[in-house]
């Protein structure tokens, strides 16, 4: 077994956890410490608003994974997520001097970081360069394409681009609260590579993340993603949803969303009540569990039809030959699979970390809603197999590796990149 650990730090809308990992002789992730604590209202639809609140939440939280586990967290790989991760497709185009040469890998990262250099909007900055599909002499397409002679070569690449003001705000937050963050990484990644497996990936798949605050789309095939999207609503919208249909606090209404909600009316008695607790002493309030229900589902519709729209405009809704998983606290909702089938007409199932879980502290994380941040730690481990191999050979220079996209399936090269954000002195000269 590895010495080594990792710590998953996932700030939440609703929630900050922290989860302490170390990986078994078998790859597997053996739990040994786990820490949540309220947001505090420091973080809305996925983004820090309130450093101080936050960095209380992120306290508290590695507080308790860190006497759980008996370790001392020093860093941690954080997520990142929110309405300003945004994606598109970019076609790059190399034309070759010698169309006898074979094409090199060298070629190949060198045309990928071309694409960070592409305009994007302001405050923004390239996360991703992502490279799908390979068009040699506007004839033929491949996935791999070195060794191959040419004139022209063409690539599809999927772009995600990210506020550079939020990471380095995560940043902050982390570095206030005592800690390193090792990387930032967008969490829907996090989360797929929580509970997809490389099989799935390829034969086509959608993972839907719903957190508090947002809900994330990402969408793999042929072991590639092929398109995010970012949801501006979750739990937390259908939370006050209810408090305003039925004048209860927000609190009160998150507590009987999650006991006694429903996304299918169909799904609930006609004759079960929940008694609400008045305030100060006020008369508690009778709520039919069917009319929470009524409440509830014209929320979620809402969102799934948003997010069916996002399936059909990326062009891959008849290619998602296993359906969509979800994941998020937000999956735990009764009755929501059927709802997501109804509206998308997919196969559905929960995503679970379960494949991935060693020994230690398995039960209290096997839930969806444990799914970025375990995605996190995986991340991290897979970081440190990439640093590994840059340290036995020298002559890999680590910015071309990380963003090369090519190195080992479609979960690699992801390490880094914020990483590089944050410590870019050019760009952090917007916030001096």
């Amino acid at each position: 077994m590895s010495n080594k650990l990792i710590v998953g730090l996932d700030i939440g809308t609703t929630k900050v956890c922290a989860i302490v990992g170390q990986r078994n002789e078998n790859g597997k992730i053996n739990i040994l410490g786990v820490g949540s604590a309220p947001s505090l209202g420091g973080v809305m639809r996925g983004e820090v608003t309130n450093i101080s609140k936050t960095v209380d939440a992120i306290k508290e939280a590695i507080a308790k994974a860190s006497k759980i586990s008996n370790v001392e967290i020093n860093a941690v790989n954080v997520g990142i997520a929110g309405e300003h991760i945004k994606s598109f497709q970019q076609t790059g185009v190399r034309i070759r001097e010698n169309s006898e040469s074979e094409i090199t890998k060298e070629e190949l990262e060198e045309m990928n970081r071309e694409q960070y250099r592409i305009a994007v909007e302001p405050g923004s900055k390239i996360l991703h360069a992502l490279p799908q599909e390979y068009t040699i002499d506007s004839r033929f397409t491949t996935k791999e394409p070195e060794g191959m002679p040419g004139t022209k070569l063409e690539c599809k690449y999927h772009i995600i681009t990210g506020r550079v003001s939020a990471a380095k705000t995560i940043a902050k937050c982390v570095e206030n609260a005592g800690l390193q963050a090792s990387d930032v990484i967008v969490e829907p990644i996090a989360s797929a590579h929580a509970v997809l497996s490389e099989e799935e990936l390829q034969a086509g798949i959608a993972i839907l993340d719903i957190g508090g605050g947002t809900t994330d789309l990402a969408i793999f095939y042929d072991g590639k993603i092929r398109h995010t999207a970012v949801i501006p609503f979750g739990g937390e919208i259908i939370t006050a949803d209810i408090a305003d249909a039925f004048g209860i606090l927000p609190k009160q209404a998150e507590m009987i969303k999650v006991k006694y909600g429903h996304a299918l009316v169909e799904g609930t008695k006609s004759n079960e009540f929940i008694s609400v607790p008045g305030i100060k002493e006020r008369k508690a309030k009778e709520i039919l569990v069917r009319n929470l229900a009524h409440v509830i589902h014209a929320r979620v519709k809402e969102i799934m039809e948003m997010v069916n729209e996002e399936i059909e405009i990326s062009g891959y809704k008849n290619k998602l030959n296993l359906g969509i998983v979800l994941t998020g606290g937000g999956a735990q909702l009764k009755d929501l699979s059927h709802l997501v089938e109804y509206t998308t007409h997919c196969e559905v199932k929960i995503g679970l970390p379960d494949p991935h879980l060693g020994k230690g502290l398995v039960e209290e994380v096997r839930s969806p809603m444990y799914a970025t941040c375990i995605g996190l730690v995986l991340q991290g481990f897979e970081g440190l197999k990439e640093l590994e191999s840059e340290d036995k050979n020298s002559n890999i220079k680590k910015a071309s590796k990380s963003k090369s996209g090519n190195e080992g399936g479609m979960l690699k090269g992801f390490f880094g990149s914020f990483r590089k954000w944050i410590d870019d002195d050019q760009s952090m000269d917007d916030f001096k």
